[in-house]
């Protein structure tokens, strides 16, 4: 009895000295600590237990303990750090799109009243003929026979006067403003000679028949008293 476990000792101990044998066992023994990292579900101490629960644990299997201890403590320290935050920039948040405004309104601007004719003849320092309002009496005539037999009466006569001027300008312009005698140079309804003559009356003497109208009258009423005596000197003379 004594001698053959002996020689089994023995036996077990030169098989662990082959080469083939020894590679053997430290493979088993690499496999199992290896098995009792990857199946170990308790803490890193049991799992390192289980690597070393051997009866004899060679240095390889000592290490691979310590390596698994290790990490598990290192397991535990990542446990105690803060979440990190991310570093990357956060996105604006795009602004509010805000509603378009209808356009202004443009001021459309009044067009401006011309001013009256006669506030631009004093604007310029000129001066007008009388402005004429027709009378009652003479509602028979018109146009510039009207304005001569308002001013007419307006002097002082009276109608049969005033007959007598109708004939005296219709033998001398046919009672036409512009009426122009290239032979003598008179001119207007009066045949002023020279026709600006009549500008005392008025610097709208040229085109205003009520100016010239009143400086024919006051002519006449100057050189001859009356519309009938120089229509009576006009038929005697030809002239008056």
């Amino acid at each position: 009895m004594f001698t053959r476990e002996k020689t089994t000792r023995a036996k077990h101990r030169s098989d662990e000295r082959r080469p083939g044998g020894l590679r053997h066992v430290v493979r088993n023994r690499v496999f199992v600590a290896s098995a009792a990292a990857l199946f170990a579900v308790g803490s890193a101490g049991t799992a390192s237990a289980a690597i070393i629960a051997t009866d004899d644990p060679t240095a390889e299997e000592q290490l691979a303990a310590e390596i698994v201890a290790d990490a598990g403590s290192a397991d535990r320290q990542w446990d105690d750090v803060a979440t990190m935050e991310s570093i990357l920039p956060e996105k604006a948040e795009a602004a509010p799109a805000t509603a378009q405004s209808d356009p202004a309104e443009v001021p459309v601007e009044e067009e401006e009243e011309p001013p009256p004719a006669e506030a631009e003849e004093e604007s310029s320092g000129g001066s007008s003929g009388p402005s004429v309002d027709i009378s009652a009496e003479c509602s028979d005539y018109s146009g510039n026979q009207a304005i001569g037999c308002t001013m007419t009466l307006d002097a002082g006569w009276d109608m049969g006067e005033f007959g007598c001027l109708v004939d005296l300008w219709n033998r001398e312009s046919g009672w036409d403003e512009t009426a122009y005698n290239s032979g003598s140079g008179a001119y207007g309804i009066p045949q002023s000679l020279p026709g600006d003559k009549m500008a005392s009356h008025g610097d709208d003497w040229e085109t205003n028949p009520a100016t010239q109208i009143a400086w024919g009258l006051d002519y006449i009423d100057g050189r001859y008293g009356s519309p009938c005596s120089a229509w009576s000197h006009s038929e005697s003379n030809g002239w008056y």
